[in-house]
């Protein structure tokens, strides 16, 4: 049995509220804080234990580059801390607490605030489907498998981009993230990840919020085709379930990847400092990605209407040729119970207009064999005009 998927209620402030005012979740993750801080030629990673080593690490000439990754939104004084150390605003600290934003890119003039949404998965199997691409990816395409069969959500990832710093506010809602492949690279120094700016970085965690998708998409995909061959082979109510499910899933995806489009576009075609023109070809491509996804997800929704469609015409179908054998059962015995209603009857032979026939011998028999041969007569009229039997095939495999 296949349980109503349910989504989750961000608490929204109360209306009303001051402007900026940050409210978070009860109910969010407590907060932690990673930070990476790197150069050319060496790295630093560390867990922050107070906001007050963050000014030690944005301190000017210290590092080129730093990120701050900050995982659970519980700790409304944590946050407001991070925003006065790095100078953020109230308003965009909001959006980031108030984790039901939809994509959007907003130029503060000192630093820039993307957000975005990352998929993950729900059911009896739990895991995130940005996990899959987790600490092993990110930039790691077709790695891992997506967790769980019963639904699919999306969290909200807030990234700040400012001059030499990153800092990325993660709702947590389950375990893992998909920044596991750009951590190994900022570890491994591959690809010449340290040699470029915080621009750079923003491109490279931006690429795995929307790589993660992928992996998505594609189980996604498998399960559609798995309906499709259900469906053909059969309907019942659990495919028709399924098929719903389906069409809330690609929704969900829809939803996240439309708005997502927008920003990463607002991010190439703007003009700002803080992105060189060597990172906007990076930006370009994951444009053309969140093209690649919408492109997906609107023809897998147009697939599973085509399907529940097709289920529905498969139903009606079933229930005409069951309707049709009964008919044709109804239509045989209609002659047959006329006659026998009539032999039913109670008559008195030695009386005149009588039937006298019901006094010959052999009666009986006779009436038996002509009430089969009427019902042969009616099959065979049947066949001959293609409703029942190999003709029926025939005409079929004609059309």
């Amino acid at each position: 049995m296949i349980k109503k998927l349910r989504s989750r209620k961000p608490k929204r402030t109360p209306p009303g509220s001051a402007p900026g005012e940050i409210s978070t979740n009860p109910a969010a993750a407590p907060t932690t804080m990673r930070l990476f801080a790197y150069n050319a030629s060496s790295f630093e990673e560390t867990v922050l234990e107070n906001v007050s080593q963050l000014k030690e690490y944005l301190s000017p000439g210290r590092w080129p580059v730093v990120w701050l990754d900050v995982d659970g939104l519980g700790s409304v004084e944590k946050l407001q801390e991070i925003g006065e150390a790095a100078g953020l605003h109230r308003l965009s600290l909001a959006d980031v607490a108030n984790a039901y934003q939809r994509p959007k890119v907003e130029d503060f003039g000192s630093y820039i605030l993307l957000v975005t949404r990352a998929p993950f998965k729900v059911g009896p199997s739990v895991g995130r489907a940005a996990s899959t691409v987790g600490e092993a990816g990110g930039a790691i395409p077709g790695e891992g498998h997506v967790a769980g069969v019963m639904g699919l959500e999306t969290e909200q990832i807030s990234i700040y981009l400012g001059a030499g710093f990153i800092i990325t506010f993660q709702e947590a809602a389950k375990p893992g993230d998909c920044f596991g492949g750009v951590r190994e690279r900022i570890r491994k120094a591959s690809a010449g990840m340290r040699t470029r700016g915080a621009d750079y970085l923003m491109y490279a965690l931006l690429d795995s919020v929307i790589d993660a998708y992928f992996p998505v998409l594609e189980e996604l995909g498998e399960r559609l085709n798995e309906i499709e061959d259900m469906t053909l082979n059969g309907t019942d109510m659990a495919t028709m379930r399924q098929l719903h499910i389906m069409r809330r899933e690609f929704l969900t995806v829809r939803r996240a990847a439309w708005p997502l489009r927008e920003a990463v576009g607002s991010l190439n075609r703007d003009s700002t400092p803080l992105i060189t023109e060597q990172t906007r070809v990076y930006i370009r491509d994951c444009y053309d990605h969140t093209v690649q996804i919408l492109d997906f997800v609107e023809t897998s929704r147009e697939l599973s209407a085509g399907l529940m469609e097709l289920h529905m015409t498969a139903a009606s179908y079933r229930l005409n040729e069951v309707m049709k054998v009964l008919t044709i059962i109804t239509t045989i015995f209609i002659p047959l119970s006329f006659i026998a209603g009539i032999y039913g009857m109670n008559f008195q032979t030695d009386k005149p207009g009588n039937m006298p026939e019901l006094a010959l011998p052999y009666a009986y028999p006779v009436v038996l064999a002509f009430m089969a041969v009427i019902g042969l007569i009616m099959l065979w009229i049947f066949w001959r005009r293609g409703w029942i039997g190999p003709q029926r095939v025939r005409r079929e495999k004609e059309t």
